[in-house]
């Protein structure tokens, strides 16, 4: 399933657009955390997110498929949980904590993808636990 385009796929590609877009993103998720509160699966968070991030005119692709490369062959296939905008990569977890593991999901995600930034939310908690994880060369 290819992810629409909007008025905000080209504006969002810059830094500082990519900036105001994981504004945009954490906006809606602390909506989301706030009109549900903790304790649901991650699942749910996923959707009313999707929901909520539709409403704000974003463009959001749910279990997006990516594959693996290596040394150009296909060795592995993985969905991520949202793509925005073509260019944010957000994977949600509704855990006790963020892991040094989601961390090390979201950076392998970004390699095969070819994006530089993923946002990490946890909905597990009373207050949204938010991690920016960008690729660096």
């Amino acid at each position: 399933m290819e992810p629409q385009n909007t008025l905000n796929t080209r504006t969002e590609t810059t830094e500082g657009g990519v900036n105001l877009l994981t504004g945009r993103i954490i906006g809606c998720a602390q909506t989301v955390l706030h009109g549900l509160g903790t304790g649901f699966v991650e699942k749910v968070y996923e959707r009313a997110l999707v929901h909520e991030l539709g409403k704000a005119g974003l463009a959001v692709s749910q279990q997006y498929p990516m594959t693996v490369r290596y040394d150009g062959v296909v060795v592995g296939e993985f969905t991520v949980d949202l793509l925005v905008e073509q260019s944010v990569l957000v994977e949600l977890k509704a855990a006790k904590a963020i892991d040094d593991i989601h961390r090390a999901q979201c950076l392998n995600y970004l390699k095969a993808s070819g994006l530089y930034l993923c946002l990490l939310l946890n909905f597990g908690k009373p207050r949204l636990e938010i991690k920016r994880l960008v690729l660096t060369q």
